[in-house]
């Protein structure tokens, strides 16, 4: 009767907490005060945005100017987007894409033309002001910025400076808790040596004048634009890679104050040309698609659930419709721009999270089987899957804060919805399912037919059979080098690389009434260039851009741009001077793609030292990351023999197999280390890894299977943008089961047999 009352009032808390995720969720809805799905940000790919093309004041920069400038902006313009985008187009001008825009006209005001920035001495060593006090409290220039630097009083512009940064820190003064705000400098090693010697000469104009009514004095003014932004005043002299700006500032003021310094510090000037509100990259029904591809995918496995687990899949489903509800509440208060890439890491920790139920599902009819209580077996369960649930989101984790911290661009977007995935599925994993399991046990079901007892398995002997393992990957992994090299020969490129990588042209067209559908013009495009382009709506005019990775160095008779203008005449009257053309740089630039490669061989060697430290045994760690380096060659094999167009998309897939490479044979390491503890005399090595892949090998299928069918109705029910992104993925998830079944457990035992001889 207790445990009868108990259970009833855990059902309560159930029900209120879906019942207010679906209040919150209805409200949100219907009142815009509150925030709700529709405030969940959407990227460009998704739902179009702010598209503003700039032009730079020298007519053919030097392009490693050009460089720094496009990746300082794509530094600048996160603070908008973590999804924002920067790439060049022709020669002198850059795009910048920010998704998600509610206000253009403030942000369009915010970046503004870019100028440069000036620190110059209030009072030069010439004794000549060079700023004035206007009588209100703020300082102006005396002269033109450039008489001043003919002067030789400019200590610093643009280009010595790294970066800006708004930062703040917690102070106590009087008894009461305060927070100072401030900007911190970062300095170039020549702009360090220069400020130096510029803080000695106003740090002595600071002392030679304190207490008189010369403001002047020791002070070195910010000037953006031929305006004092900020005139601090230099007390000593500073030799250092940073430096601050301190006094009574707001937050706002701080921020403004950095984000101006940033975009001063840009190598070029830019001028702003033109704007526009662009419609989804990836068409108009993507997100639709996807939504409902989502929705289909959770009630089919919360189905698979029910079917395989019986009492404990329903409350697994139970958890999952809470998950998911807390997931969209982070997606709204954490202000998360979704894209492609953020869905990726929604998939994953999705497929993260139902793995976790079905480690402690597997573990409770292991103890059920064992002759265990189900009360005990369900406790028991718990505590045996938890270390496998926490390693393996950990493991995770640490690559997504990493991805995070050296990403940029969608990167960052991918890291941050996995990382708030991963958090969630632990909670639901560890602490959700487990108050729903118990609620039906207080409830009245107890007895073991709910909860199901797994028979006696088959020990497979894997170990024995890895060479024919090795053959197959390697033939997999040879084929697709065989591919790089064919790509090679036959296109001049290794893999099929799309705008993102490698540019293209960009064709605005301008119609004199609303413009033919995407399909339409796909197929006109398609048949002149050869491929399928990207066709981007522009919102509030008669306007289509076109993109397509074709680069087009010049109009010839017979051009491809030739032959489209034509066919643009012919079937819609556009006329040429309606149809602009432009080469556009790739939007992944080196820089970005810099950060990208060390983000992850950061990551991999964080996840190494982690998993080396966890398990006490190196072996574990090489193993896990040569099985991960494995289905990342495979996947790189797909894209490369069958030519699947590698964009910003390519970037989100590999990230999510090796989220997901890792959790699969964490679990499996994490069984060969308790079987390790238990091992008998009788036993060998062999023995422990076969019984320990056996023991896990329907968690393994069965978790592929529930990740697997939300990936599979993406490919059933997506665009064909969105199925070039799916298919890849379906792949190395695939992949990702084979290697940690197959392949970690036999690298594993084949590391420790060595060291042992080696001991010997």
């Amino acid at each position: 009767m207790k445990n009868t009352k108990k259970g009833v009032l855990q059902l309560l808390a159930i029900a209120a907490v879906i019942a207010l995720l679906g209040v919150y969720a209805y409200l949100g809805e219907v009142n815009d005060k509150i925030p709700g799905v529709r405030d969940i940000g959407l990227g460009l790919d998704l739902d179009g945005g702010l598209s503003i093309t700039y032009e730079t004041s020298e007519a053919k920069p030097d392009a490693e100017k050009l460089s720094t400038t496009i990746y300082r902006m794509q530094k600048r313009v996160q603070n908008y987007s973590t999804e924002a985008q920067v790439y060049q187009q022709g020669d002198n001008r850059i795009c910048v894409d920010i998704p998600g825009v509610e206000n253009a006209e403030n942000i369009l005001e915010e970046l503004g033309d870019s100028g440069n920035v000036y620190f110059i001495l209030g009072n030069g060593e010439s004794g000549t002001d060079n700023i004035l006090n206007d009588g209100s409290g703020n300082y102006v220039l005396s002269r033109p910025i450039e008489e001043i630097i003919a002067a030789g009083d400019c200590i610093l512009d643009g280009s010595d400076i790294q970066k800006a940064e708004a930062m703040y820190s917690q102070n106590q003064q009087n008894g009461i808790q305060g927070t100072s705000y401030f900007v911190e400098l970062t300095l170039k090693p020549d702009g360090r040596s220069k400020f130096y010697e510029a803080t000695k000469i106003a740090s002595q104009y600071y002392y030679a004048v304190q207490g008189t009514q010369n403001y002047n004095k020791g002070i070195i003014a910010i000037v953006y634009d031929d305006e004092v932004i900020s005139a601090p005043r230099c007390q000593e002299p500073i030799d250092s890679d940073t430096a601050t700006i301190t006094g009574q500032f707001t937050y706002e003021e701080v921020k403004n104050l950095a984000n101006t310094i940033q975009i001063g510090a840009l190598p070029l000037e830019l001028h702003q040309l033109q704007y526009s509100i662009v419609g989804a990259q990836l068409g108009s029904n993507a997100l639709e698609t996807i939504l409902l591809a989502g929705l289909i995918g959770i009630i089919l496995v919360i189905l698979f659930m029910i079917v395989f687990y019986k009492l404990p899949g329903i409350c697994a489903g139970i958890s999952l419709i809470i998950y998911t509800g807390l997931l969209i509440l982070s997606l709204i208060l954490f202000d998360v721009t979704l894209t492609l890439p953020g869905i990726a890491g929604i998939i994953l920790s999705i497929g993260m999270a139902v793995d976790g139920n079905i480690i402690i599902f597997t573990r409770i009819m292991e103890e059920i089987r064992a002759g265990k209580t189900v009360r005990s077996s369900i406790k028991i369960g718990f505590s045996r899957a938890t270390s496998a649930i926490i390693d393996g989101n950990v493991t995770t984790l640490i690559a997504a804060v990493v991805l995070y911290l050296r990403g940029s661009g969608t990167i960052r977007g991918f890291a941050i919805t996995l990382a708030i995935g991963i958090i969630l599925s632990v909670i639901s994993s560890l602490l959700i399912c487990r108050f729903v399991l118990l609620c039906a046990y207080n409830l009245g079901f107890t007895k073991e037919k709910f909860y199901g007892k797994l028979k006696e398995r088959k020990i497979f002997n894997f170990t024995k059979h890895w060479l024919k393992y090795l053959i197959i990957s390697g033939v997999l992994i040879v084929a697709g080098i065989v591919g790089l090299i064919v790509g090679k020969a036959s296109t001049g490129n290794i893999l099929n690389y799309g705008l993102d990588f490698v540019g293209g042209t960009s064709i605005e067209v301008y119609f004199d009434q609303t413009p033919p559908s995407n399909a339409e013009i796909e197929g006109l495009v398609g048949d002149v260039f050869g491929s399928t382009p990207q066709i981007v709506q522009v919102d509030g005019e008669n306007a289509v851009v076109i993109k397509t990775d074709k680069m087009i160095a010049q109009e010839s008779e017979d051009s491809e741009i030739v032959q489209l203008k034509k066919k643009l005449n012919e079937t819609y009257g556009v006329t040429d001077d309606k149809i602009q053309v432009d080469s556009i740089s790739a939007s992944v630039s080196d820089e970005m793609k810099m950060d990208a490669i060390w983000a992850v061989v950061i990551a991999g060697i964080c996840m190494l030292l982690y998993i080396w430290i966890r398990f006490k045994n190196l072996a574990f760690a090489t193993s896990s990351v040569l099985a991960l380096l494995h289905d990342v060659l495979v996947v790189l094999m797909v894209y490369a023999v069958f030519r699947v167009t590698v964009d910003n998309s390519f970037i989100a897939c590999m990230l999510t197999i090796v989220g997901y490479s890792i959790n699969a044979t964490i679990v499996i390491f994490d069984r060969i280390r308790e079987n390790l503890k238990e091992m008998t005399k009788k036993q060998n090595l062999d023995d422990v890894v076969n019984l320990s892949i056996s023991e896990t090998l329907s968690r393994s299928i069965n978790t592929s299977i529930t990740t697997l069918i939300s990936v599979v109705m993406i490919v059933i029910l997506g665009v064909d943008s969105i199925r070039e992104f799916a298919v890849p993925l379906m792949v190395g998830m695939i992949c990702g089961a084979y290697s940690s079944v197959c392949i970690a457990g036999s690298l594993w035992l084949f590391f420790i047999k060595r060291s042992k001889k080696a001991a010997k």
